[in-house]
C-alpha cells in the first residue's frame, strides 16, 4: 500500500504518520497490490480530523472522522473503512482482492454483521438536459433548493455535467470526460 500525507494548517509529528500507516496498513488485507492511501489531517474548531481516501483498481472508499485526540480519529477512521467495506461486502467481492473475506488470523474489530440492504431503485425521474452554463444551472438548483442540478454545460460543446452544493458552503462542478 502506498501512503500519501497531507498535513493543512497543522505540524504533525512523524510519529502520527507512522501510526497511521500502522493502522491503515491492517486494511491492506482487502485490497489489490496497487493500492494508494491518501491521508489528511487538519483542526478545525479545535477538532482533530482525518480523511482518509483509499483507491484500489476502480473503487475508491473516502472517510472522514473528527475527534479531539488524533489517534483516536485515525482509529475512527479506520473502523469507518471497515465498516463500508463490511456493510457493502456482496458488492465489494468482485472488485476486491479474492481471498479478502475469508478468516482472518487476527481478531478484528468489527460489530456483527447487519443484514445487506438491496440497492433499490425507488422512483426514476425523467426530464430533458437544458443547455446551460455552469453559472445558470447552480442559479437553476438554487432556485428549486436541490442539492444537486444535471444539466447540458455549453461551455464544454453541450457534454453532460451535474452542479452540486458542497459541505463547506460553496459549490462543485462534475464534467464527463469525453475521451
Amino acid at each position: 500500500m502506498k501512503f500519501t500525507y497531507t498535513d493543512k494548517k497543522v505540524n504533525l509529528p512523524a510519529s502520527v504518520h507512522a501510526y497511521a500507516e500502522k493502522k491503515v496498513g491492517k486494511l491492506e488485507r482487502y485490497f489489490k497490490q496497487d493500492t494508494e492511501a491518501n491521508l489528511v489531517f487538519s483542526v478545525h474548531k479545535g477538532q482533530n480530523q482525518v480523511e482518509l481516501t483509499i483507491r484500489s483498481g476502480g473503487t475508491i472508499i473516502r472517510v472522514s472522522e473528527s475527534t479531539s485526540d488524533m489517534f483516536a480519529t485515525i482509529d475512527a477512521a479506520v473502523a469507518s473503512v471497515e465498516r463500508q467495506i463490511r456493510k457493502n461486502k456482496a458488492r465489494l467481492e468482485k472488485r476486491l482482492r479474492q481471498d479478502a473475506f475469508k478468516v482472518a488470523e487476527e481478531p478484528t474489530s468489527f460489530a456483527p454483521e447487519e443484514a445487506e440492504d438491496e440497492l433499490t431503485i425507488v422512483r426514476t425521474k425523467r426530464f430533458p438536459l437544458k443547455p446551460m452554463t455552469a453559472e445558470e444551472a447552480v442559479l437553476q438548483m438554487n432556485l428549486l433548493d436541490h442539492a444537486f442540478f444535471a444539466f447540458r454545460d455549453v461551455d464544454q460543446g453541450s457534454a453532460f455535467s451535474v452542479v452540486y452544493k458542497r459541505a463547506d458552503g460553496g459549490y462543485g462542478l462534475i464534467q464527463d470526460q469525453a475521451d
